[in-house]
Protein backbone atom coordinates (compact mmCIF):
# COMPACT_ATOMS: atom_id res chain seq x y z
CA UNK A 1 0.00 0.00 0.00
CA UNK A 2 2.96 2.28 0.32
CA UNK A 3 4.22 4.23 -2.63
CA UNK A 4 7.70 3.62 -3.91
CA UNK A 5 9.97 6.02 -5.64
CA UNK A 6 13.38 5.17 -7.08
CA UNK A 7 16.04 7.78 -6.60
CA UNK A 8 19.79 8.02 -6.74
CA UNK A 9 21.30 10.08 -3.98
CA UNK A 10 24.62 11.50 -5.01
CA UNK A 11 26.41 14.38 -3.44
CA UNK A 12 23.39 15.04 -1.22
CA UNK A 13 23.88 18.06 1.11
CA UNK A 14 23.48 15.97 4.20
CA UNK A 15 25.33 12.97 2.89
CA UNK A 16 28.77 14.36 2.88
CA UNK A 17 30.30 11.02 3.74
CA UNK A 18 28.26 8.64 1.63
CA UNK A 19 27.46 8.54 -2.07
CA UNK A 20 24.92 6.01 -3.36
CA UNK A 21 25.47 4.74 -6.86
CA UNK A 22 22.70 2.14 -6.63
CA UNK A 23 19.06 3.13 -7.01
CA UNK A 24 17.14 3.57 -3.68
CA UNK A 25 13.47 3.21 -2.71
CA UNK A 26 11.76 5.79 -0.51
CA UNK A 27 8.92 4.13 1.35
CA UNK A 28 5.92 6.03 2.86
CA UNK A 29 4.36 3.99 5.66
CA UNK A 30 0.62 4.10 6.13
CA UNK A 31 0.91 5.01 9.83
CA UNK A 32 -0.51 8.51 9.54
CA UNK A 33 1.12 11.78 10.65
CA UNK A 34 2.56 11.89 14.14
CA UNK A 35 2.28 15.29 15.90
CA UNK A 36 4.40 16.61 18.74
CA UNK A 37 2.89 19.48 20.74
CA UNK A 38 5.52 21.71 22.31
CA UNK A 39 5.45 24.71 24.63
CA UNK A 40 7.21 27.83 23.50
CA UNK A 41 10.66 27.98 25.07
CA UNK A 42 10.69 24.33 26.13
CA UNK A 43 12.56 21.43 24.46
CA UNK A 44 10.94 19.64 21.53
CA UNK A 45 11.47 15.88 21.64
CA UNK A 46 10.76 13.86 18.45
CA UNK A 47 11.36 10.10 18.59
CA UNK A 48 12.12 8.34 15.33
CA UNK A 49 9.12 6.11 15.01
CA UNK A 50 10.83 3.65 12.64
CA UNK A 51 12.10 0.21 13.58
CA UNK A 52 15.87 0.10 13.23
CA UNK A 53 16.51 -2.27 10.27
CA UNK A 54 19.33 -4.76 9.93
CA UNK A 55 22.28 -3.41 8.06
CA UNK A 56 21.54 0.18 9.11
CA UNK A 57 24.23 2.48 7.88
CA UNK A 58 23.09 5.82 9.33
CA UNK A 59 20.12 7.89 10.33
CA UNK A 60 19.24 11.44 9.32
CA UNK A 61 16.66 14.18 10.20
CA UNK A 62 15.36 16.81 7.87
CA UNK A 63 12.51 19.29 7.70
CA UNK A 64 10.54 20.41 4.70
CA UNK A 65 10.37 23.94 3.41
CA UNK A 66 6.97 25.39 2.46
CA UNK A 67 7.81 24.65 -1.18
CA UNK A 68 8.52 21.01 -0.30
CA UNK A 69 12.30 21.11 -0.60
CA UNK A 70 14.14 19.30 2.20
CA UNK A 71 16.65 20.79 4.63
CA UNK A 72 18.87 18.24 6.36
CA UNK A 73 19.81 19.13 9.90
CA UNK A 74 21.30 16.07 11.70
CA UNK A 75 23.24 12.87 10.83
CA UNK A 76 24.30 9.86 12.93
CA UNK A 77 26.40 6.90 11.75
CA UNK A 78 25.48 3.49 13.08
CA UNK A 79 29.02 2.17 12.67
CA UNK A 80 31.26 4.99 13.79
CA UNK A 81 28.70 6.32 16.33
CA UNK A 82 29.57 9.88 15.37
CA UNK A 83 26.96 12.69 15.12
CA UNK A 84 27.03 15.59 12.73
CA UNK A 85 24.75 18.63 12.61
CA UNK A 86 24.24 20.56 9.43
CA UNK A 87 25.04 24.22 9.28
CA UNK A 88 21.49 25.56 9.55
CA UNK A 89 21.48 28.94 11.34
CA UNK A 90 18.01 28.51 12.90
CA UNK A 91 19.16 25.34 14.66
CA UNK A 92 22.71 26.13 15.59
CA UNK A 93 23.50 24.80 19.08
CA UNK A 94 19.89 23.74 19.56
CA UNK A 95 19.92 20.15 18.26
CA UNK A 96 20.63 16.85 19.96
CA UNK A 97 20.38 13.40 18.27
CA UNK A 98 20.41 10.37 20.55
CA UNK A 99 21.55 6.83 19.79
CA UNK A 100 18.00 5.74 19.12
CA UNK A 101 17.73 8.62 16.67
CA UNK A 102 15.44 10.73 18.86
CA UNK A 103 15.84 14.38 17.87
CA UNK A 104 15.62 17.11 20.53
CA UNK A 105 15.37 20.82 19.78
CA UNK A 106 16.02 23.22 22.64
CA UNK A 107 14.21 26.53 23.22
CA UNK A 108 11.22 25.87 21.00
CA UNK A 109 10.26 28.71 18.68
CA UNK A 110 7.25 29.45 16.56
CA UNK A 111 9.45 28.86 13.51
CA UNK A 112 9.93 25.26 14.66
CA UNK A 113 6.37 24.53 13.61
CA UNK A 114 7.30 22.34 10.63
CA UNK A 115 7.14 18.84 9.18
CA UNK A 116 10.22 16.95 10.34
CA UNK A 117 11.24 13.60 8.84
CA UNK A 118 13.33 10.82 10.36
CA UNK A 119 15.34 8.79 7.76
CA UNK A 120 16.98 5.41 8.39
CA UNK A 121 19.29 4.33 5.54
CA UNK A 122 20.54 0.83 4.71
CA UNK A 123 22.54 -0.31 1.74
CA UNK A 124 19.33 -1.26 -0.05
CA UNK A 125 16.68 1.08 1.30
CA UNK A 126 15.78 4.44 2.81
CA UNK A 127 12.89 4.54 5.33
CA UNK A 128 11.19 7.81 6.32
CA UNK A 129 8.73 8.73 9.07
CA UNK A 130 7.36 12.31 9.27
CA UNK A 131 6.52 14.16 12.53
CA UNK A 132 4.49 17.34 12.68
CA UNK A 133 5.61 19.86 15.35
CA UNK A 134 3.04 22.26 16.81
CA UNK A 135 4.23 25.07 19.16
CA UNK A 136 1.95 26.79 21.67
CA UNK A 137 2.47 29.97 23.68
CA UNK A 138 0.17 31.02 26.52
CA UNK A 139 -0.61 34.74 26.36
CA UNK A 140 0.08 37.10 29.25
CA UNK A 141 -2.77 37.89 31.64
CA UNK A 142 -5.00 40.38 29.88
CA UNK A 143 -5.05 43.96 31.17
CA UNK A 144 -7.69 46.66 30.76
CA UNK A 145 -5.76 49.71 29.59
CA UNK A 146 -6.70 53.25 28.69
CA UNK A 147 -9.54 53.12 31.20
CA UNK A 148 -12.06 55.95 31.20
CA UNK A 149 -11.76 58.31 34.18
CA UNK A 150 -15.50 58.08 34.63
CA UNK A 151 -18.58 57.06 32.70
CA UNK A 152 -21.61 59.21 32.02
CA UNK A 153 -25.07 57.76 31.70
CA UNK A 154 -26.83 57.93 28.32
CA UNK A 155 -23.52 58.52 26.56
CA UNK A 156 -21.60 55.99 24.40
CA UNK A 157 -17.92 56.26 25.30
CA UNK A 158 -14.71 54.29 25.30
CA UNK A 159 -14.55 52.20 28.49
CA UNK A 160 -11.09 50.72 27.84
CA UNK A 161 -8.97 48.26 25.90
CA UNK A 162 -8.31 44.66 26.85
CA UNK A 163 -4.76 43.72 25.83
CA UNK A 164 -3.24 40.19 25.91
CA UNK A 165 0.32 39.82 24.60
CA UNK A 166 2.59 37.08 23.21
CA UNK A 167 0.09 34.40 22.31
CA UNK A 168 0.43 31.57 19.81
CA UNK A 169 -1.70 30.75 18.12
CA UNK A 170 -3.78 33.92 18.38
CA UNK A 171 -6.53 33.95 21.01
CA UNK A 172 -9.96 35.48 21.25
CA UNK A 173 -11.13 38.22 23.69
CA UNK A 174 -14.53 38.34 25.43
CA UNK A 175 -15.84 41.18 27.67
CA UNK A 176 -17.82 40.53 30.87
CA UNK A 177 -19.99 42.66 33.17
CA UNK A 178 -20.52 41.22 36.65
CA UNK A 179 -19.56 37.79 35.33
CA UNK A 180 -21.90 37.87 32.31
CA UNK A 181 -20.81 38.08 28.68
CA UNK A 182 -21.31 41.46 27.04
CA UNK A 183 -22.86 40.94 23.62
CA UNK A 184 -22.56 43.66 21.01
CA UNK A 185 -25.60 45.94 20.87
CA UNK A 186 -25.71 48.81 18.39
CA UNK A 187 -24.98 52.18 20.01
CA UNK A 188 -24.84 50.50 23.44
CA UNK A 189 -22.05 47.86 23.36
CA UNK A 190 -19.46 48.18 20.57
CA UNK A 191 -16.50 45.77 20.56
CA UNK A 192 -13.54 45.82 18.17
CA UNK A 193 -10.81 43.13 18.17
CA UNK A 194 -7.37 43.66 16.64
CA UNK A 195 -4.61 41.04 16.36
CA UNK A 196 -1.00 41.98 15.67
CA UNK A 197 1.84 39.50 15.08
CA UNK A 198 5.43 40.20 16.02
CA UNK A 199 7.45 39.34 12.92
CA UNK A 200 10.57 38.55 14.90
CA UNK A 201 8.90 36.08 17.26
CA UNK A 202 5.71 35.13 15.48
CA UNK A 203 3.70 35.85 18.65
CA UNK A 204 0.32 37.56 18.60
CA UNK A 205 -0.97 40.52 20.63
CA UNK A 206 -4.76 40.80 20.87
CA UNK A 207 -6.39 44.16 21.60
CA UNK A 208 -10.14 44.42 22.14
CA UNK A 209 -11.70 47.86 22.67
CA UNK A 210 -15.07 48.33 24.37
CA UNK A 211 -17.38 51.28 23.81
CA UNK A 212 -20.21 51.30 26.33
CA UNK A 213 -23.28 53.36 27.21
CA UNK A 214 -23.72 53.00 31.01
CA UNK A 215 -26.81 53.36 33.14
CA UNK A 216 -27.17 54.22 36.85
CA UNK A 217 -27.17 50.48 37.59
CA UNK A 218 -23.59 50.26 36.33
CA UNK A 219 -22.36 51.99 39.49
CA UNK A 220 -20.14 49.46 41.28
CA UNK A 221 -20.42 47.03 38.36
CA UNK A 222 -17.30 44.93 37.72
CA UNK A 223 -15.97 44.85 34.15
CA UNK A 224 -13.41 42.26 33.05
CA UNK A 225 -12.17 40.50 29.94
CA UNK A 226 -11.15 36.90 29.23
CA UNK A 227 -8.71 35.61 26.60
CA UNK A 228 -9.44 32.19 25.16
CA UNK A 229 -6.38 30.42 23.68
CA UNK A 230 -5.12 26.95 22.74
CA UNK A 231 -2.40 25.08 24.56
CA UNK A 232 -0.84 21.64 24.19
CA UNK A 233 -3.70 20.10 26.17
CA UNK A 234 -6.54 22.03 24.54
CA UNK A 235 -8.51 25.23 24.97
CA UNK A 236 -7.84 27.42 28.02
CA UNK A 237 -8.74 30.89 29.34
CA UNK A 238 -7.09 33.68 31.30
CA UNK A 239 -9.12 36.45 33.01
CA UNK A 240 -8.12 40.03 33.70
CA UNK A 241 -8.50 41.74 37.07
CA UNK A 242 -11.97 43.30 37.39
CA UNK A 243 -12.34 47.07 37.10
CA UNK A 244 -15.04 49.25 38.65
CA UNK A 245 -15.78 52.58 36.99
CA UNK A 246 -17.10 55.76 38.51
CA UNK A 247 -20.47 56.26 36.86
CA UNK A 248 -21.80 59.81 36.81
CA UNK A 249 -25.54 60.34 36.82
CA UNK A 250 -27.75 63.34 37.71
CA UNK A 251 -29.54 63.85 41.03
CA UNK A 252 -33.11 62.59 40.99
CA UNK A 253 -33.99 63.01 44.69
CA UNK A 254 -33.00 65.31 47.57
CA UNK A 255 -33.10 64.12 51.21
CA UNK A 256 -32.80 66.15 54.42
CA UNK A 257 -31.62 64.56 57.67
CA UNK A 258 -31.37 65.78 61.26
CA UNK A 259 -28.09 64.77 62.87
CA UNK A 260 -28.12 64.91 66.68
CA UNK A 261 -26.65 62.85 69.50
CA UNK A 262 -30.16 61.92 70.61
CA UNK A 263 -33.35 61.30 68.68
CA UNK A 264 -35.13 63.78 71.00
CA UNK A 265 -34.01 67.40 70.85
CA UNK A 266 -34.13 69.71 73.86
CA UNK A 267 -33.23 73.31 74.48
CA UNK A 268 -29.50 73.86 74.52
CA UNK A 269 -28.75 71.07 72.05
CA UNK A 270 -26.84 71.52 68.80
CA UNK A 271 -28.57 70.48 65.57
CA UNK A 272 -26.92 69.64 62.26
CA UNK A 273 -29.04 69.48 59.12
CA UNK A 274 -27.63 67.39 56.28
CA UNK A 275 -28.96 67.67 52.76
CA UNK A 276 -27.96 65.10 50.15
CA UNK A 277 -28.76 64.29 46.56
CA UNK A 278 -28.67 60.81 45.06
CA UNK A 279 -26.66 61.89 42.01
CA UNK A 280 -23.03 61.06 41.33
CA UNK A 281 -21.07 63.11 41.99
CA UNK A 282 -23.42 64.38 44.72
CA UNK A 283 -24.31 68.07 44.78
CA UNK A 284 -21.94 70.18 46.90
CA UNK A 285 -24.26 73.11 47.67
CA UNK A 286 -27.89 73.39 48.72
CA UNK A 287 -30.47 75.90 49.87
CA UNK A 288 -31.71 75.47 53.45
CA UNK A 289 -35.07 76.95 54.48
CA UNK A 290 -35.36 77.80 58.20
CA UNK A 291 -38.67 78.58 59.98
CA UNK A 292 -39.20 82.32 59.98
CA UNK A 293 -36.86 82.87 57.02
CA UNK A 294 -38.40 83.69 53.64
CA UNK A 295 -35.26 83.06 51.58
CA UNK A 296 -33.16 79.91 51.47
CA UNK A 297 -29.72 79.97 53.03
CA UNK A 298 -26.99 78.80 50.65
CA UNK A 299 -24.66 76.34 52.32
CA UNK A 300 -22.68 73.16 51.83
CA UNK A 301 -24.45 69.88 52.51
CA UNK A 302 -24.32 70.68 56.27
CA UNK A 303 -26.12 73.45 58.18
CA UNK A 304 -25.40 73.72 61.92
CA UNK A 305 -27.53 75.37 64.63
CA UNK A 306 -26.09 75.68 68.13
CA UNK A 307 -27.81 76.08 71.51
CA UNK A 308 -31.29 75.87 70.01
CA UNK A 309 -34.34 77.32 71.78
CA UNK A 310 -38.00 76.37 71.69
CA UNK A 311 -38.66 78.84 68.88
CA UNK A 312 -36.55 76.60 66.63
CA UNK A 313 -39.48 74.16 66.48
CA UNK A 314 -40.91 73.96 62.98
CA UNK A 315 -40.52 72.66 59.43
CA UNK A 316 -37.09 72.66 57.78
CA UNK A 317 -36.50 72.25 54.05
CA UNK A 318 -33.60 71.93 51.63
CA UNK A 319 -33.34 71.97 47.86
CA UNK A 320 -30.82 72.13 45.05
CA UNK A 321 -29.47 75.58 44.33
CA UNK A 322 -31.86 75.86 41.37
CA UNK A 323 -34.71 75.34 43.90
CA UNK A 324 -35.68 72.00 42.36
CA UNK A 325 -36.23 68.69 44.14
CA UNK A 326 -37.04 69.80 47.69
CA UNK A 327 -37.36 67.73 50.87
CA UNK A 328 -38.59 68.70 54.35
CA UNK A 329 -38.60 67.51 57.96
CA UNK A 330 -40.15 68.72 61.21
CA UNK A 331 -38.10 69.45 64.33
CA UNK A 332 -39.54 69.73 67.84
CA UNK A 333 -37.36 71.36 70.47
CA UNK A 334 -38.51 70.25 73.92
CA UNK A 335 -38.40 72.69 76.80
CA UNK A 336 -39.07 72.73 80.54
CA UNK A 337 -39.67 75.78 82.76
CA UNK A 338 -40.02 75.80 86.55
CA UNK A 339 -41.20 78.70 88.71
CA UNK A 340 -40.93 78.37 92.51
CA UNK A 341 -42.68 80.96 94.68
CA UNK A 342 -41.15 81.93 97.01
CA UNK A 343 -37.57 80.86 96.29
CA UNK A 344 -34.14 81.54 97.66
CA UNK A 345 -33.79 82.27 101.39
CA UNK A 346 -37.03 83.15 103.19
CA UNK A 347 -37.31 84.03 106.91
CA UNK A 348 -40.69 83.77 108.63
CA UNK A 349 -41.93 83.90 112.22
CA UNK A 350 -43.29 80.87 113.97
CA UNK A 351 -47.05 80.55 113.58
CA UNK A 352 -47.19 82.51 110.33
CA UNK A 353 -48.67 81.08 107.13
CA UNK A 354 -46.54 80.61 104.00
CA UNK A 355 -48.12 79.67 100.66
CA UNK A 356 -45.68 77.78 98.37
CA UNK A 357 -46.23 77.04 94.66
CA UNK A 358 -44.11 75.23 92.06
CA UNK A 359 -45.39 75.95 88.55
CA UNK A 360 -44.29 73.91 85.51
CA UNK A 361 -44.42 74.82 81.82
CA UNK A 362 -43.21 72.17 79.36
CA UNK A 363 -43.49 70.74 75.85
CA UNK A 364 -44.90 67.46 77.18
CA UNK A 365 -45.94 65.87 80.47
CA UNK A 366 -43.49 66.50 83.30
CA UNK A 367 -42.91 64.78 86.64
CA UNK A 368 -42.62 66.98 89.75
CA UNK A 369 -41.36 66.02 93.20
CA UNK A 370 -40.13 67.75 96.36
CA UNK A 371 -37.00 67.15 98.41
CA UNK A 372 -36.41 68.45 101.94
CA UNK A 373 -32.94 68.21 103.40
CA UNK A 374 -31.97 65.52 100.83
CA UNK A 375 -35.04 63.37 101.64
CA UNK A 376 -37.80 63.01 99.07
CA UNK A 377 -41.18 64.21 100.31
CA UNK A 378 -44.41 62.32 99.76
CA UNK A 379 -46.51 65.46 99.31
CA UNK A 380 -45.97 69.07 98.37
CA UNK A 381 -45.21 71.38 101.33
CA UNK A 382 -48.02 73.53 102.75
CA UNK A 383 -47.62 75.88 105.73
CA UNK A 384 -50.73 77.29 107.41
CA UNK A 385 -48.92 77.77 110.73
CA UNK A 386 -45.15 77.50 110.59
CA UNK A 387 -43.32 75.48 113.20
CA UNK A 388 -39.63 75.18 113.87
CA UNK A 389 -39.55 71.71 112.32
CA UNK A 390 -40.75 73.24 109.04
CA UNK A 391 -37.43 75.02 108.59
CA UNK A 392 -35.01 73.48 106.10
CA UNK A 393 -33.81 73.37 102.49
CA UNK A 394 -36.62 72.59 100.03
CA UNK A 395 -36.06 71.63 96.39
CA UNK A 396 -38.75 71.48 93.73
CA UNK A 397 -37.44 69.31 90.88
CA UNK A 398 -39.09 68.37 87.60
CA UNK A 399 -38.11 66.14 84.69
CA UNK A 400 -39.58 65.83 81.22
CA UNK A 401 -40.77 62.34 80.42
CA UNK A 402 -38.77 60.52 77.71
CA UNK A 403 -36.39 63.45 77.30
CA UNK A 404 -33.08 62.44 78.77
CA UNK A 405 -31.13 65.15 80.53
CA UNK A 406 -33.93 67.73 80.61
CA UNK A 407 -34.67 68.58 84.24
CA UNK A 408 -34.98 71.74 86.31
CA UNK A 409 -34.82 72.45 90.03
CA UNK A 410 -35.17 75.45 92.30
CA UNK A 411 -34.58 75.77 96.01
CA UNK A 412 -36.25 77.41 98.98
CA UNK A 413 -34.28 77.87 102.16
CA UNK A 414 -36.92 78.37 104.85
CA UNK A 415 -35.89 79.89 108.17
CA UNK A 416 -38.50 79.90 110.97
CA UNK A 417 -37.66 82.42 113.69
CA UNK A 418 -39.23 82.75 117.12
CA UNK A 419 -38.71 84.59 120.42
CA UNK A 420 -37.46 82.44 123.27
CA UNK A 421 -40.19 80.57 125.18
CA UNK A 422 -39.36 79.10 128.61
CA UNK A 423 -40.94 76.48 130.80
CA UNK A 424 -39.28 75.41 134.05
CA UNK A 425 -39.82 72.09 135.82
CA UNK A 426 -38.42 70.52 138.98
CA UNK A 427 -38.15 66.97 140.19
CA UNK A 428 -36.90 65.32 143.35
CA UNK A 429 -34.49 62.59 142.38
CA UNK A 430 -35.13 59.04 143.47
CA UNK A 431 -32.33 59.12 146.06
CA UNK A 432 -34.15 62.02 147.82
CA UNK A 433 -30.75 63.69 148.14
CA UNK A 434 -31.05 66.16 145.21
CA UNK A 435 -33.41 67.84 142.86
CA UNK A 436 -33.23 68.35 139.09
CA UNK A 437 -34.35 71.69 137.74
CA UNK A 438 -34.98 71.85 133.96
CA UNK A 439 -35.39 74.94 131.78
CA UNK A 440 -37.23 73.94 128.58
CA UNK A 441 -36.45 76.47 125.83
CA UNK A 442 -37.92 77.07 122.39
CA UNK A 443 -36.77 79.67 119.87
CA UNK A 444 -34.74 80.41 116.76
CA UNK A 445 -32.00 81.43 116.39
CA UNK A 446 -30.95 79.17 119.24
CA UNK A 447 -31.22 81.12 122.48
CA UNK A 448 -28.34 81.34 124.89
CA UNK A 449 -29.36 80.11 128.39
CA UNK A 450 -28.12 81.43 131.74
CA UNK A 451 -29.02 80.30 135.28
CA UNK A 452 -28.96 82.68 138.26
CA UNK A 453 -29.96 82.61 141.92
CA UNK A 454 -32.60 85.23 142.67
CA UNK A 455 -31.60 87.65 145.33
CA UNK A 456 -27.86 87.16 145.15
CA UNK A 457 -27.50 87.29 141.35
CA UNK A 458 -25.06 84.38 141.48
CA UNK A 459 -24.54 82.67 138.07
CA UNK A 460 -24.73 78.91 137.92
CA UNK A 461 -22.20 77.62 135.36
CA UNK A 462 -22.46 73.88 135.88
CA UNK A 463 -25.32 73.04 133.52
CA UNK A 464 -26.16 70.31 131.06
CA UNK A 465 -27.93 70.90 127.71
CA UNK A 466 -29.77 68.52 125.40
CA UNK A 467 -29.41 68.55 121.62
CA UNK A 468 -31.01 71.47 119.79
CA UNK A 469 -33.69 69.94 117.55
CA UNK A 470 -36.50 71.72 115.70
CA UNK A 471 -35.99 74.89 117.71
CA UNK A 472 -36.16 73.14 121.11
CA UNK A 473 -33.65 72.09 123.74
CA UNK A 474 -33.36 71.85 127.55
CA UNK A 475 -30.87 73.10 130.11
CA UNK A 476 -30.78 71.44 133.53
CA UNK A 477 -29.04 71.71 136.88
CA UNK A 478 -28.98 69.40 139.90
CA UNK A 479 -29.06 70.95 143.42
CA UNK A 480 -29.54 69.85 147.05
CA UNK A 481 -30.72 73.08 148.80
CA UNK A 482 -30.74 73.21 152.57
CA UNK A 483 -33.09 76.18 152.42
CA UNK A 484 -35.82 77.31 150.03
CA UNK A 485 -34.40 79.06 146.97
CA UNK A 486 -35.62 80.87 143.83
CA UNK A 487 -33.85 80.03 140.55
CA UNK A 488 -34.03 82.13 137.38
CA UNK A 489 -33.60 80.83 133.77
CA UNK A 490 -32.73 83.47 131.18
CA UNK A 491 -33.04 82.63 127.40
CA UNK A 492 -31.92 85.21 124.86
CA UNK A 493 -31.54 85.36 121.08
CA UNK A 494 -31.47 88.17 118.50
CA UNK A 495 -35.22 88.66 118.84
CA UNK A 496 -35.81 88.91 122.60
CA UNK A 497 -34.67 88.16 126.13
CA UNK A 498 -37.01 85.98 128.21
CA UNK A 499 -36.74 85.45 131.98
CA UNK A 500 -38.57 82.89 134.14
CA UNK A 501 -38.10 82.05 137.84
CA UNK A 502 -38.96 78.96 139.86
CA UNK A 503 -39.12 78.50 143.64
CA UNK A 504 -37.46 75.35 144.92
CA UNK A 505 -38.03 74.09 148.48
CA UNK A 506 -35.32 72.73 150.69
CA UNK A 507 -34.52 69.09 150.13
CA UNK A 508 -35.94 68.24 153.58
CA UNK A 509 -39.38 69.63 152.81
CA UNK A 510 -41.79 67.33 150.99
CA UNK A 511 -43.32 68.83 147.84
CA UNK A 512 -44.96 67.77 144.59
CA UNK A 513 -42.51 66.55 141.98
CA UNK A 514 -43.31 67.53 138.39
CA UNK A 515 -42.69 65.07 135.56
CA UNK A 516 -39.97 65.63 132.96
CA UNK A 517 -40.68 67.68 129.90
CA UNK A 518 -43.04 66.17 127.39
CA UNK A 519 -42.13 65.34 123.87
CA UNK A 520 -42.28 67.80 120.97
CA UNK A 521 -45.96 67.11 120.40
CA UNK A 522 -46.82 67.74 124.16
CA UNK A 523 -48.35 64.26 124.39
CA UNK A 524 -48.13 61.94 127.41
CA UNK A 525 -48.57 58.28 127.98
CA UNK A 526 -51.63 57.05 129.88
CA UNK A 527 -49.58 55.70 132.78
CA UNK A 528 -47.88 59.08 133.33
CA UNK A 529 -51.28 60.82 133.46
CA UNK A 530 -52.53 58.44 136.12
CA UNK A 531 -49.46 59.00 138.27
CA UNK A 532 -49.86 62.76 137.96
CA UNK A 533 -53.50 62.63 139.19
CA UNK A 534 -52.59 60.52 142.21
CA UNK A 535 -49.74 62.87 143.06
CA UNK A 536 -52.00 65.93 142.93
CA UNK A 537 -54.54 64.34 145.32
CA UNK A 538 -51.88 63.30 147.82
CA UNK A 539 -50.25 66.72 147.62
CA UNK A 540 -53.48 68.53 148.38
CA UNK A 541 -54.10 66.42 151.49
CA UNK A 542 -50.60 67.03 152.79
CA UNK A 543 -50.82 70.71 152.04
CA UNK A 544 -54.03 71.05 154.13
CA UNK A 545 -52.35 69.44 157.16
CA UNK A 546 -49.11 71.38 157.17
CA UNK A 547 -50.12 74.65 155.50
CA UNK A 548 -49.48 76.74 158.54
CA UNK A 549 -46.17 75.15 159.39
CA UNK A 550 -44.85 75.33 155.81
CA UNK A 551 -45.81 78.99 155.41
CA UNK A 552 -44.08 79.98 158.64
CA UNK A 553 -40.92 78.09 157.67
CA UNK A 554 -40.88 79.56 154.21
CA UNK A 555 -41.10 83.17 155.45
CA UNK A 556 -38.41 82.61 158.03
CA UNK A 557 -35.89 80.87 155.76
CA UNK A 558 -36.33 82.52 152.36
CA UNK A 559 -34.02 85.39 153.33
CA UNK A 560 -31.09 83.13 154.13
CA UNK A 561 -31.52 80.41 151.50
CA UNK A 562 -29.29 81.93 148.87
CA UNK A 563 -26.09 81.45 150.83
CA UNK A 564 -26.77 77.72 151.09
CA UNK A 565 -27.42 77.22 147.34
CA UNK A 566 -23.88 78.01 146.27
CA UNK A 567 -22.57 75.47 148.73
CA UNK A 568 -24.94 72.74 147.46
CA UNK A 569 -24.16 73.21 143.74
CA UNK A 570 -20.97 71.13 144.13
CA UNK A 571 -23.18 68.00 144.32
CA UNK A 572 -25.25 68.73 141.15
CA UNK A 573 -26.09 65.62 139.03
CA UNK A 574 -29.78 65.99 138.00
CA UNK A 575 -32.86 68.23 138.77
CA UNK A 576 -36.64 68.78 138.51
CA UNK A 577 -40.07 69.69 140.07
CA UNK A 578 -40.40 71.90 143.19
CA UNK A 579 -42.30 75.04 142.29
CA UNK A 580 -45.75 73.48 142.08
CA UNK A 581 -45.63 72.08 145.69
CA UNK A 582 -44.48 75.45 147.06
CA UNK A 583 -47.36 77.26 145.37
CA UNK A 584 -49.83 74.77 146.75
CA UNK A 585 -48.31 75.04 150.23
CA UNK A 586 -48.63 78.81 150.09
CA UNK A 587 -52.26 78.45 149.12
Amino acid sequence: MGAQQSCIIANAPSCNTFTFKLPCVLTFHPLGLYTVNAVYGDTITMPCRLEVPDGLMFGKWKYEMPNGSPVFIAFRSSTKKNVQYDDVPDYKDRLSLSENYTLSIKNARISDEKRFVCMLVTEDDVSEEPTIVKVFKQPSQPEILHQADFLETEKLQMLGECVARDSYPEGNVTWYRNGRVLQPVEEVVVINLQKIVDKSTGLFTMTSSLQYMPTKEDANAKFSCIVTYYGPSGQKTIQSDPVVFDVHYPTEKVTIQVLTQSSIIKEGDNITLKCSGNGNPPPQEFLFYIPGETEGIRSSDMYVMTDVRRNATGEYKCSLTDKSMMDSTTITVHYLDLQLTPSGEVTKQIGEALPVSCTISSSRNATVFWIKDNIRMQTSPSFSSLQYQDAGNYICETTLQEVEGLKKRKTLKLIVEGKPQIKMTKKTNTNKMSKTIVCHVEGFPKPAVQWTVTGTGSIINKTEETKYVNGKFSSKIVIAPEENVTLTCIAENQLERTVTSLNVSAISIPEYDEPDDRNDDNSEKVNDQAKLIVGIVVGLLLAALVAGVVYWLYVKKSKTASKHVDKDLGNIEENKKLEENNHKSET
